[in-house]
């Protein structure tokens, strides 16, 4: 990044936006029509024209096809507006992406054939976004001041802000059209002084977070990779160069009509793809000329893995998948709870972290990366 006052505009040699996700089928739950929050997704959604179904019992039934293919293809386009459950409230710790899990919805619009939902969220994949939100959000006041264990990732600085997740089980910006559920998040974070939201996203639209106030307690992050992987393997979703217009925007401050936000970049999930040096090079050296002006980010390095649940659910819904998921050139983990997830070999890590963190501070000296995994 270049410490010079005056910031040009970016090139931009392909942006790619996806269409809005507009889904065939809508339902609300009666309970969440009762929330104030519902009836204003109610109106937002109206508004868009699309029909809206009031469930029975506050059950959405109709999401099952004749097999796992059709029904991930009928969950895929349902979007179910219900009130979070109890234990929505009893928050998670989520390092190292944050303190604590706060999910404004579940489920995704985008088709990433990597998908890490693919086993970790019972039923069919439907988009189900909370109408409780703001019961949700002033709930969250509870959990400020307080932090997971084994933090080794984060200042050990016991006064900072705590931070909250609320994209690990959706992609917030693809739904935000038709819930507003970001910008109430943002809005709430932006009144309080110790705690933060993190957000991260694979879309574009970021026009109307902009005028936010978020008063510098939102940290917006894009997930990036290689063109080759992000054509191959995320479907619907932004084209790398039109994510980092969307990111260069939230960053650029306001009185150059940005948002001023914090940022982060999360470069996920890496593959030692062939060359990938080049590859994941061309993508350092395109951040850099788009942020090119200082400002406060980070990086987070992923690097793929799955779980052999996380496989046959992929597999069931991407049957032609271009995604290796070969056990044999992988190593096993274990994780707290005894199960077992496929990692790169340890000599392939220590090769790619090596590379990363070396080639980012070259580029990125005043950009910390919080953690490698």
């Amino acid at each position: 990044m270049t410490t010079e006052t005056a910031i040009l505009p970016a090139a931009t040699p392909l942006v790619k936006s996806p269409k809005l996700w507009m889904p065939r089928r809508v339902v609300f739950t009666a309970d969440a029509l009762n929330e104030s929050f519902g009836q204003a997704m109610y109106e937002r959604i109206s508004a868009q024209g699309l029909p809206i179904e009031i469930a029975k019992n506050n059950r959405i039934t109709g999401l099952r096809g004749a097999d796992e293919r059709e029904t991930y293809r009928i969950a895929k386009n349902t979007l179910a507006v219900v009130n979070a459950p109890p234990s929505a409230f009893k928050l998670q710790p989520i390092p190292p992406s944050a303190d604590w899990q706060m999910n404004l919805a579940e489920g995704c619009p985008a088709h990433c054939q990597y998908c890490y939902l693919a086993g970790s969220l019972a039923g069919p994949p439907v988009v189900r976004t909370y109408a409780n939100l703001p019961k949700m959000l002033e709930h969250t006041a509870a959990y400020e001041g307080t932090y997971p264990p084994n933090r080794s990732w984060q200042s050990s600085d016991a006064n900072r802000p705590t931070t909250f997740e609320v994209s690990c089980y959706t992609d917030v910006l693809g739904i935000e059209h038709l819930t507003g559920s970001l910008a109430e998040c943002i809005r709430y974070y932006g009144t309080r002084e110790m705690g933060q939201l993190r957000f991260v996203t694979k879309y574009d639209q970021v026009d109307n977070l902009l005028a936010l106030p978020h008063n510098g307690q939102t940290r917006a992050r894009v997930s990036l990779n290689t063109d080759s992987i992000a054509r191959r393997l995320e479907g619907g979703t932004a084209s790398i160069e039109a994510r980092l217009q969307g990111i260069r925007k939230l960053a650029l401050p306001k009185e150059l009509d940005g948002g001023g936000y914090p940022i982060g970049l999360v470069i996920a999930p890496i593959m030692p793809i062939p060359d990938w040096r080049e590859h994941y090079t061309a993508l350092l050296d395109r951040i850099a000329e788009v942020i090119d002006f200082p400002c406060d980010m980070n990086a987070e390095f992923i690097s793929h893995r799955f779980t052999p649940g996380s496989k046959d659910v992929l597999l069931q819904w991407y049957p032609n998948t271009a995604l290796d998921m070969d056990e044999t050139t992988r190593a096993e983990k274990r994780n707290k709870f005894g199960g077992t997830k496929y990692v790169y070999r340890p000599d392939e890590m220590r090769d790619m972290k090596a590379w990363f963190y070396a080639e980012w501070q070259q580029r990125f000296p005043n950009a910390p990366v919080l953690y490698w995994t």
